[in-house]
């Protein structure tokens, strides 16, 4: 199972069809959206405004730990065929998942993740930053500096056994500097305990032409997601020639 979330500025993500999840489905991968507070899935004011921004925001990373929680217990997976997905603000998302219940997830995929959160917020010279006061809290105040740093995922990294992770960066990214996600991946692989050889790997891969959004040609993209698919698929031993109706398939021929 696949489970995908986001969790911030209020923002819906809704159910509806979608051929980039096809690939993974037709593999047998279920997917899956966690409605987290930090959206306004089940209103604006209750889900985003009251419980999921400013000093309310752990709420957001707690929520997609119980939906993964809820999943495993009510028989739909097991750690061991769990993954988990976001992008930019669900960077932030996963990056506190995979720190709170490493357990959880055999595998996690980051976009372009925002998780030098306290770092970049008290830097306005960053675009967007002063404005993203207004989601997050401003980090020179105390009272917001405290708890921005109990769920900044870069300072929140420990000394424990974690998921494979694959963190995607663009080298001109605005948004998201390509520094965070490096400066990630790189806590993790020195403070996680995994034995050498349970084969969980944290990697970065970096874009050198592209920015926040990914590539702007649909071809390019389209590669990128099979890259990322392709990884996703390896992690959960599911080749092609693994996939269910793959034997039948070979019947036929």
């Amino acid at each position: 199972l696949h489970l995908y979330g986001y969790g911030s500025y209020g923002m819906c993500v809704e159910p509806s069809f979608s051929s980039r999840v096809l690939p993974l489905c037709d593999r047998g991968v279920v997917y899956a959206i966690a409605h987290v507070r930090g959206g306004s899935e089940n209103g604006r004011w209750q889900w985003y405004e009251e419980a999921g921004k400013f000093l309310s925001k752990r709420n957001t990373f707690n929520d997609f730990v119980d939906v993964a929680g809820s999943l495993i217990e009510s028989g739909w997976t097991e750690p061991a065929r769990l993954t988990c997905e976001g992008r930019s603000a669900g960077g932030l998302l996963v990056g506190n998942a995979i720190n709170q219940a490493p357990h959880l997830f055999k595998a996690c995929i980051a976009g372009v993740p925002f998780v030098d959160l306290v770092v970049s917020m008290c830097d306005p010279s960053i675009p967007l930053t002063v404005g993203e006061w207004g989601e997050w809290g401003n980090p020179n105040e105390p009272k917001f500096f405290e708890y921005m740093l109990s769920y900044s995922p870069v300072n929140q990294v420990q000394p424990q056994a974690y998921p494979s992770l694959l963190a995607t960066t663009g080298l001109h990214d605005p948004r998201v500097a390509y520094w965070e996600p490096a400066k990630w991946v790189q806590h993790l692989r020195a403070k996680r305990t995994n034995a050498p050889a349970d084969g969980r790997n944290v990697l970065l891969k970096t874009d050198m032409s592209a920015g926040h959004f990914s590539a702007s040609d649909r071809y390019k993209y389209l590669k990128e997601l099979a890259f990322d698919y392709a990884w996703l698929l390896q992690e959960l031993g599911l080749r092609d020639d693994e996939a269910p109706g793959a034997a039948a398939a070979a019947v036929k021929k």
